[in-house]
Formats: C-alpha cells, structure tokens, sequence
C-alpha cells in the first residue's frame, strides 16, 4: 500500500475546500449533501458531518468538497478532514451504505413543468449546461442542475461549492446567463432554485 496523499484545492467559496484523494470518487454523476440526515447514506459523508464544524459535502467524479461552518478555522479543521478522507480511502470503504441510493438521486425532474412546445429549447439549454456550463463550475468543486424552463426564464440549481459561494450568483447570471441567450435566443433570464 503506497502512501496516499490527498491534493486540496480552494474553491471561489471560503468557506468550501476541495479535496482530491487522486481516484474515482463517484463513477457517475454527483452527490450533495446539505445536511447530517442526508449524509446517513454514506459512511464518509456521515463521518465529515460527525466533526461538527462541516455544513455540506459534495462528491463529484474525482473531488470531495467540504463546506465549514461559519466562523470555522480550516487550518483547524483540514487536519481532521484529511484523516477521515485517508482512512476512508486507504481502507478502500464504500462510499454508500448498503441498500442507499449510491448514486445522485435526480432532484424531482422540474419544479417547472417544461411546456412541450419548448422541447427544442429545453434540448438546446440541457445540451449547453452539460457540455459549457458543468465542466467549467466543476472545477469548482460544485455542480449546477437544469430544473426547468418557463416563459423565457430558465431555472437553475446550485449544488455543492457553488451553492453558498459568494461569486455563484454572479456566475449564474453573467456567465451562464449571456451564454444561454446568446445561443439560445428564447432564453431572457436565469435563476437559481
């Protein structure tokens, strides 16, 4: 067993670090976190809520991110994070507990129901989002999720990193907005859920 060292990156959000045990984390998709109840599914995020100072964890293919608390020191709490993260590793543990949904549970397909009209659209502003706007805010350590589309307003959720970061909400509507209009003329604005 070679020594496992553990990259950590920051994240545009103070409060959130990036951490990167160089291996696959989740085959698929992503998962968040937002609270200790949802983290009883996985044995990691479960113990990372354990500590007490940790407000959210996110795993996305090849990175977990922690988001503290407010107030909380990171030089403090890195240390501990980096040992459950190495324990968990090393000892090559499953991710979910058995018998929980080990992959992200889609969000309820949309708050907004897509008028079938808008099915071109909707195809062109998942296609963007997959392809422009996912890969760029997972360099983040987060990840945005299409949850529908109304009247030209098209509706946005954000999740691990991005979602309490400070520069997320001009991200969603300077970037991922002129983007989305400007191939999709159909779209007016963006929100976030």
């Amino acid at each position: 067993m070679g020594i496992m060292l553990i990259e950590t990156e920051l994240t545009p959000n103070p409060a959130t670090l990036k951490f990167l045990p160089g291996r696959t984390v989740m085959d698929s998709g992503t998962r968040d976190f937002a609270t200790p109840e949802e983290a009883e599914a996985s044995p990691l995020a479960d113990a990372l809520f354990r500590l007490g100072d940790v407000t959210g964890v996110f795993f996305g293919r090849d990175f977990i991110s922690v988001t503290a608390a407010p107030g909380v020191d990171w030089p403090n709490l890195k240390p501990d994070v980096l040992g459950i993260l190495l324990d968990h590793f090393s000892a090559d543990m499953p991710l979910f507990r058995q018998g929980s949904a080990g992959f992200s549970v889609p969000p309820p397909e949309s708050d907004f129901a897509d008028d079938p009209e808008d099915a071109d659209i909707v195809a062109q502003i998942k296609e963007l989002i997959e392809t422009r706007v996912r890969p760029a805010v997972a360099n983040d350590g987060g990840d945005i999720v299409y949850r529908g589309f109304d009247k030209g307003k098209v509706y946005l959720q954000m999740q691990g990193a991005c979602a309490g970061c400070p520069s997320s909400s001009a991200t969603l509507k300077n970037g991922i907005e002129q983007l989305l209009k400007h191939y999709v003329p159909e779209v007016t604005e963006v929100r976030a859920v």
